[in-house]
């Protein structure tokens, strides 16, 4: 008879739909161990802005790959899913449960699925195409590679250059290098997921009032610590996280406080919008999705290991 496949469990949601607080209530009650699966809250900087667990919360069961990241680093998906991998081996050989916790899909993907196998981008090419203008940038792609060109917002500065120096440097476009993934633990693990899919409406209300906390316990001090840092360019990634630009924006002078959080609002709803809607198709449609915000309820998805 073969072994039983090692348990993992994956808690998934977008911001502010309760992840952490149900990992943590997972963790106590099955000697689990909570690792982060969401890209903001790696930073060691953005503690509050992220809405990382408070060293009161992270005390109450062990958590792991919060916060252990610098600013000033290029992390990836793919660093991620190496560190998430080890967490996971470490928890199973110590025998605590591996709790997955956040919202981050590409995270997700690139560990259970795998990912594609690029081979390194020539620098010059790379340093090339980051030095073209967005709107030329596309230009080109429109005739290296059509297909990827169709699929992306032509101001994705990003995305864009990352199409276009993959095409440039392989000879392959993105999508094709994407048919092929490579290792991903989907197939050796035995996963037990749960999506958090809350009311709309309730969870852009909690978005708000979360947004409300981080400015009075501060976040702004975090943004402003943050642009201190001349290390750390515009463009990280660290960043980019949501809020950052409106608290920056605020310290630079304009506009004024109200007006920067309600901003940040709005942006963090748009973000957990997307985030609800990636979440809703595309995990595979087995994978238990609730509507419901009490733990006790959502434990339930979770009774095997309790």
């Amino acid at each position: 008879m073969n072994a039983p496949l090692p348990p993992v469990a994956l808690i998934a949601g977008p911001t502010a739909s309760g992840k952490s607080a149900l990992a943590i209530a997972l963790a106590q009650a099955s000697g689990g161990t909570v690792i982060n699966a969401d890209s903001a809250q790696v930073y060691a900087e953005l503690r509050v802005l992220s809405a990382r667990p408070s060293p009161e919360e992270e005390a109450q069961a062990p958590h792991r790959l919060f916060g252990h990241v610098a600013g000033t680093e290029d992390y990836s998906a793919a660093r991620w899913a190496e560190e998430a991998k080890a967490e996971i081996a470490a928890a199973h050989a110590c025998g605590s449960l591996p709790i997955l916790a956040g919202g981050t899909g590409m995270y997700i993907r690139t560990l259970l699925d795998g990912i594609a196998p690029v081979p390194p981008i020539d620098p010059a090419t790379r340093a090339e195409v980051r030095e073209l203008p967005v709107a030329e940038a596309y230009r080109a792609l429109v005739d290296a590679d059509p297909q990827a060109a169709a699929r992306l917002n032509r101001a994705d500065t990003t995305r864009v250059a990352r199409a276009l120096e993959v095409v440039r440097s392989t000879g392959r476009t993105l999508a094709s290098w994407q048919s092929e993934r490579v290792g991903g633990i989907g197939d050796t693990i035995d996963l037990a997921p749960l999506i958090l899919l809350p009311d709309r409406a309730w969870l852009a209300e909690r978005c708000d009032r979360r947004l409300v906390a981080m400015f009075d316990e501060g976040a702004i001090e975090e943004v402003r610590a943050l642009l201190e840092r001349r290390e750390i360019p515009a463009s990280a990634p660290v960043r980019r996280a949501i809020g950052v630009a409106e608290i920056t924006a605020f310290l630079e002078g304009s506009p004024d406080r109200a007006t920067a959080l309600d901003r940040a609002q709005a942006a963090t709803r748009q973000y957990a919008k997307r985030q609800y809607t990636w979440l809703r198709h595309q995990p595979p449609p087995h994978w238990p999705r609730t509507e419901a915000t009490e733990i006790s309820k959502q434990m339930a998805n979770f009774a095997r290991f309790v």
